[in-house]
């Protein structure tokens, strides 16, 4: 069994709860589409990640609103919030913080499998929220993203190879992400990205984000050279002594070092 496939049981044996849990709907500051953001400029959707199967404790300590608000500030197009508890130590109230504190987008970072995880990540506060085509079925994955679209959400199509490629523009997905992450073995390139760029429809309207391994600023630019308009960075940021530079300098904003 991979990684992905334990996360998933996990995730399906989860939901039986959730209704017990489910966060109190509340208001939140209004936030703009990220596929606008990204549209207009190349841009860094940071991450708030605790932990991961990986790598195991990143930054169990963290101030998410501190660390959401140092993103914001440099200019994240977004913010990713890890919420899985069992495997990257996150929480539903860690993105419902976030969400509160700042105006730019936010994603819901989770491993979707059931409506009522989407409900949730709406009521504390997510535009954003995470589809993994490798983690679905054809008709999970549609029903799923057809029931966020409801919602008003936004829907990043995570994808991994060229048939996965295919059925996120197949949906009409506006964020299309390519994981450079292997799921299955957690192994990392960002090869990923210069393959599957190659097939990404440029022109119709979708953006495309590279996810995982950018281990520092060059990365980031060698995504956008490939054709991405946004980058997702989670543990660079988390282990970063000045995230905010780190952010700055991705994006143009400060001369790299």
């Amino acid at each position: 069994m991979t990684i992905l496939d334990k996360i998933m049981d996990t995730k399906r044996q989860e939901i039986t709860a959730y209704e017990e849990s489910y966060p109190a709907i509340e208001q939140f500051p209004d936030k703009p589409k990220l596929v606008d953001t990204l549209r207009n400029g190349r841009g860094v959707i940071s991450e708030i990640k605790r932990a991961s199967p990986s790598k195991g404790a990143i930054r169990m300590e963290v101030d998410v609103v501190e660390q959401g608000l140092k993103y914001e500030g440099a200019g994240a197009a977004a913010i990713s919030v890890l919420t899985d508890e069992q495997y990257f130590k996150g929480s539903i109230e860690d993105l419902k913080k976030v969400a509160r504190a700042v105006s730019v987008p936010v994603l819901c970072k989770d491993f979707m499998v059931s409506e009522i995880q989407i409900e949730r990540a709406k009521a504390a506060g997510a535009t954003i929220i995470l589809l993994i085509v490798a983690a679905l079925t054809d008709e999970e994955l549609e029903r799923l993203f057809r029931y966020a679209e409801s919602l008003d959400l936004e829907i990043l199509v995570e994808v991994h190879d060229a048939e996965e490629m295919q059925k996120a523009v197949a949906l009409g997905a506006q964020l299309i992400g390519v994981n450079n992450r292997n799921l299955k073995t957690f192994e990392v390139s960002l090869e990923r990205t210069a393959e599957l760029a190659g097939q990404f429809p440029f022109g119709s309207g979708s953006v495309l984000i590279s996810e995982s391994g950018m281990n520092d600023t060059a990365d980031a630019h060698r995504a956008y050279e490939l054709g991405a308009q946004g980058v997702l960075v989670g543990e660079a940021l988390m282990r970063s002594e000045d995230p905010a530079s780190w952010i700055r300098r991705a994006t143009g904003q400060e001369a790299s070092q």
